[in-house]
């Protein structure tokens, strides 16, 4: 497992970047510990650590699978990270078109003003 966290957390700064890695990794609690373990080797370490998928198809995907199941707390981290897997706006745009059309209008809806005011501040920061 050692190496499955190793992978994991190499894959999980190269999206995220260290600078948000290293806050959740100086937040982390005896009590979180061994969640944070667990997303690091399974969702970092395992799936997005896999070759078949490109980092800006896992962004896509994951995009689309926060939105369409409504889980919004995580979408704004996830378009910050599109500027480390090459994601573009087109991509978010065709990925928010297909989870409206799959389901439903006010999923993508409520994600898209979610990823607009990701990118604003995405570009206020760079001025």
């Amino acid at each position: 497992m050692a190496d499955r966290f190793d992978a994991g957390m190499k894959t999980r700064r190269s999206v995220l970047g260290d600078a948000h890695v290293d806050r959740a990794e100086a937040a982390k609690t005896d009590f979180d510990e061994p969640f944070q373990t667990f997303i690091t080797e399974g969702a970092w370490g395992s799936v997005w650590s896999r070759p078949h998928f490109t980092k800006r198809e896992r962004s896509i995907v994951t995009l689309a699978l926060l939105a369409a199941s409504g889980n919004f707390e995580e979408i704004a981290m996830h378009v910050r990270a599109t500027a480390n897997t090459g994601a573009s706006k087109e991509d978010l745009i065709e990925t928010m078109l297909h989870v409206a059309v799959y389901c439903g209008v006010p999923k993508a809806n409520h994600a898209i003003k979610i990823i607009k005011a990701t990118y604003a501040e995405m570009e206020e920061a760079t001025g």
